[in-house]
């Protein structure tokens, strides 16, 4: 059933954000009525000299609060994604013009939110090779470890996602001929015609991006606040390796995350995303959330809530070509309500709500299909897992005998919708996106021409002039 709530209307906080990379430095200021950028320069300046195990450890906290920009994974990076996968199911009515060209699938080259995109994942990236680099300075064996940990697992999720929006596929074509994004390894402070680097494959991105979040799992411990653990980088990696197709290690991950018994499923849906008394209100992650981006009344971001939630912009609307995907007994279905004569999702109702990254029910979703795929259990069976999802939304359980690849791919849409999952699972399954094929070039972005200016090395994708 729909619920019925009146539109209310919040002022986001002006917040200046200021971006220096290596390829190009960009001012931005975000606000909900405008995003300006500038031109390049050539410098990249530090913060502040990392002298000290403090100072290095600071850097790392920062790197986090570069992860977690508007444009990438305060949402960014997943909102994205969802617009240029965006059909029937959703209506845009927004006024930004970059996005509309996102739903429109007619991004050009100077599109200013693939811009800064890439340039807020690599000022995370440039951030932890800061740190990287500098990890003599902390002498604790135990907290060097740590912070390398963290480090590379930042690194690893930012180049993941690059990849996965910037390049081909890793099952279109050659991943060891495609094209992928620059691999930067190394901090960047001056820029110099040996830091204009060319694109590395998409095979090596991979390799790296697993590299990375495999130093991460065997450095970090299990969990670690709200901040990566080990069992973050499994649950990172169970994600990539489905994107491979490589479900034999994708479900080991994402078994040693559910077998570790330190996160639990919410007892309902709505609580996975929680709205206290529906006040906007920070909130500690939920008992299901591996990885969220933290968000308070004075810090960080949830693009989500800016974009999906009435109570803020509200330009994504909820159509019945979704709705109607559902059970009618789908408890899923309690999260949409009708404000203003539209539908809409209340998963990001909460303006200071954490940005959920990584939930437990992804895991069960991805060991589910895996284990499928594969013939084994794993962990559990495919039908135990699926019915673990089924069951927390009041649907009845599945027979073994039920279960197919379709009903489990159906459930991990259904759970994990408008949570940045939709294109990437339509390339790897090599769906449709309306009548474009899953392999389009429309449905990559381009390399923004700006940072071809900047770097003549940098070959633009395919389709793009």
């Amino acid at each position: 059933m729909l619920l019925v709530k009146p539109k209310e209307s919040n002022m986001k906080y002006v917040k200046n954000i200021y971006i220096l990379f290596a390829f190009t430095t960009l001012t931005l200021t975000y606000s909900c009525s405008k995003q300006l950028d500038r031109t390049p320069t050539e410098t990249v300046y530090s913060d502040e000299a990392l002298t000290n195990s403090n100072a290095v450890k600071k850097a790392l906290v920062g790197a986090y609060t570069d992860l977690g920009s508007t444009y990438f994974y305060g949402g960014g990076a997943f909102l994205y994604p969802d617009l240029l996968g965006a059909t029937t199911e959703i209506n845009w009515s927004g006024t930004f013009g970059g996005m509309t060209q996102m739903v429109n699938k007619d991004l050009p080259t100077n599109n200013s939110y693939v811009a800064n995109t890439w340039l807020a994942a690599y000022k995370a990236i440039n951030s932890v090779n800061n740190v990287l680099a500098n990890l003599d300075k902390i002498t604790d064996a135990d907290a060097n470890a740590s912070v390398e940990g963290q480090a590379k697992f930042i690194r690893g999720s930012a180049y993941f996602d690059l990849v996965r929006i910037y390049a081909k596929a890793w099952n279109d074509g050659n991943p060891d001929e495609n094209w992928g994004v620059p691999l930067v390894l190394t901090p960047t402070t001056l820029i110099t015609d040996s830091s204009k680097v060319a694109r590395n494959t998409v095979f090596e991105v991979y390799m790296q991006v697993i590299s990375d979040l495999t130093d991460a799992k065997n450095l970090l411990p299990a969990t670690n606040g709200f901040y990566a653990g080990s069992l973050t980088a499994s649950a990172m990696l169970a994600r990539v390796y489905l994107q491979q197709g490589d479900y034999a290690s994708a479900v080991e991950e994402a078994d040693r995350v559910i077998a570790s018994g330190k996160y639990s499923l919410t007892s309902s849906y709505a609580d996975a995303f929680p709205f206290p008394n529906e006040t906007a209100s920070a909130v500690a992650n939920t008992t299901e959330d591996v990885f969220a981006m933290q968000v308070t009344t004075s810090s960080g971001v949830n693009n989500f809530n800016t974009f999906y939630s009435p109570l803020s912009r509200g330009d994504i609307q909820i159509e019945d070509a979704h709705l109607n995907l559902y059970e009618a007994n789908d408890d899923r279905l309690n999260m949409f309500y009708s404000s203003g004569g539209s539908v809409y999702t209340g998963k990001f109702d909460n303006m200071y709500g954490n940005v959920h990254i990584i939930r437990l029910a992804e895991m069960y979703l991805i060991r589910a299909e895996g284990n499928f795929r594969e013939g084994t259990t794993i962990g559990a069976a495919p039908v135990t897992d699926i019915n673990t999802i089924r069951n927390r939304v009041n649907l009845e359980s599945y027979d073994e005998a039920d279960v197919t690849l379709d009903k489990i791919l159906s459930e991990r849409y259904l759970e994990l919708a408008f949570e940045g999952f939709k294109l990437h699972d339509i390339k790897r399954l090599e769906g449709n996106v309306g009548l474009l094929p899953w392999n389009a070039n429309a449905l990559v972005f381009p390399i923004p021409s700006r940072e071809i200016k900047v770097n003549t090395k940098l070959i633009q994708n395919d389709g793009y002039n």
